[in-house]
């Protein structure tokens, strides 16, 4: 952020022409200006940027603030102060990041405009403001190529396809072949998961990347087709795809402890969190390993400062084991019906919890809380026995790996709770050492938004 100078208080007053670039979803960056500490609010500057780019008023609603970096992500209500935020960051990192103190240091955030998560997929697509369709777009094909949406090869050509025809026109059979394509293959289509060792020795008959991208353009709308109407179908597309709408999250699932190797151990994951529900994502095989609706789930934030219940650091409790967010979902095990827990280790799981408190309480999830019980019948079907899904669709990379999960299954047995083939751990789940005990089942004494930052 331009002219912000470090060690200012906030009543110092700011630098002659003292201005902040806010970065659009194309790349480029518009400088708004600055009034002296503590600044105008993320709500002043969306108005600005509003008049700046002649949005229309539902831009207010789609769009909002955002300061990030490598290191955090955070949405701004229309009330924080950016300019006060900037100056607290290496505070922020501290308790929301895993950076080193040189990385801390060094890390600069920026002032984003992005696409609203409070904002519903089914408003978005009622949109007609072509430039505010267009940035969307943008942001969406961003994230589609940095590796954020899971998406399997056919819908990827089919993305790439509407891509092509808003980058380069109406299809051409003369002009635009294969190889024409090859070039902008890595701009046009998302990077897709790593090759197994078999497919690396085993001759494909099926298309190759620039063909099926060339097959998908050439289904594209013709000349006749608005660019509002393309935009607009690009995003239609996306609705589709897991983590699309939602804030991102780094986190750290446990590791299945079998196999060969018997290595556990921690699986690094993304967490998606939005209106609809939350997704945990494998963010190097690029597949759905969770994906789970707000009436399928409940929730608690575990080990975050100021929980009631968690011991603080030195004194009996492990202050280098992260906060966690557990999550309790329906399941079955060897066809009987279980309730099963996923612990995601994670700094930012408060803000996660917070996340997940406002969009339930948006109304955009079901009025369930997340001190009530998993109720039988909610969670995702489960796949009948002799059921075969189609070939495709079970190598789907959106389709939820569940097998590859290390959760902890229990049963109601009375007035108690039964554990189900327990993991090997050296202590009891269910008991912790320095801290209240805890009942999956009612939840914990204080939810994740009580106690997390202000978030969305």
């Amino acid at each position: 952020m331009e002219g912000d100078g470090e060690g200012e208080g906030e009543g110092a007053s700011a630098p002659p022409g003292a201005a902040a670039l806010v970065y659009l979803p194309d790349g480029s960056a518009l400088p708004l200006p600055l009034e002296p500490p503590p600044g105008p609010t993320a709500a002043e500057l969306l108005r600005r940027l509003q008049e700046a780019l002649r949005l229309p008023p539902t831009a207010g609603e789609a769009l909002a603030l955002w300061l990030g970096s490598d290191l955090l992500e955070v949405q701004l209500k229309p009330r924080h102060r950016p300019l006060r935020l900037v100056r607290h960051w290496p505070e922020l990192l501290l308790r929301f990041s895993l950076g080193s103190p040189a990385a801390i240091a060094q890390d600069e955030p920026c002032l984003q405009l992005r696409r609203n998560v409070f904002f519903p997929k089914s408003r978005e697509l009622e949109l007609q403001e072509e430039e505010l369709l267009r940035l969307l777009y943008e942001e969406a094909r961003e994230h589609l190529q940095g590796g954020r949406y899971p998406v399997d090869p056919p819908e990827a050509a089919e993305l790439g396809g509407l891509s092509c025809r808003l980058r380069l026109g109406p299809f051409e059979p003369e002009q635009h072949t294969e190889l024409s394509l090859r070039p902008l293959l890595a701009e046009l289509l998302p990077p897709g998961p790593p090759a197994r060792w078999g497919a690396l020795f085993r001759r494909s008959r099926s298309p190759g990347p620039a063909q099926r991208l060339l097959d998908a353009f050439a289904r594209a709308p013709g000349p006749e087709a608005p660019p509002a109407g393309l935009y607009r179908d690009f995003l239609r597309r996306c609705h589709g795809l897991p983590g699309y709408g939602c804030a991102f999250f780094p986190g750290a699932i446990e590791r299945p402890s079998g196999g060969l190797l018997g290595r556990g151990g921690l699986r690094p994951v993304s967490v998606a969190v939005g209106l609809e529900g939350v997704t945990i994502i494998d963010p190097r095989q690029k597949h759905v390993l969770l994906a789970l609706t707000y009436p399928e789930l409940c929730w608690e934030l575990v080990g975050a400062v100021g929980q009631d219940g968690d011991a603080p650091p030195g004194q009996d409790g492990d202050s280098a084991e992260p906060p966690q967010l557990w999550l309790e979902f329906d399941g079955d095990h060897e066809g009987a019906p279980v309730n099963r827990l996923l612990r995601v280790f994670s700094p930012q799981a408060e803000l996660m919890g917070a996340l997940i408190e406002c969009c339930i309480e948006a109304g955009r999830g079901h009025a369930r809380g997340r001190r009530g019980p998993a109720r039988r019948g909610t969670g995702p079907p489960q796949a009948q026995p002799g059921a075969q899904a189609p070939l495709r669709r079970q190598e789907s990379v959106t389709r939820p790996r569940l097998q590859r999960l290390t959760t902890i299954d229990y049963v109601q047995d009375g007035q108690e709770l039964r554990r189900v083939k327990p993991p090997r751990r050296s202590g009891s789940f269910f008991s912790r050492v320095g801290g209240g005990s805890y009942s999956p089942v009612v939840g914990g004494s204080r939810g994740a938004g009580g106690a997390g930052p202000e978030q969305g």
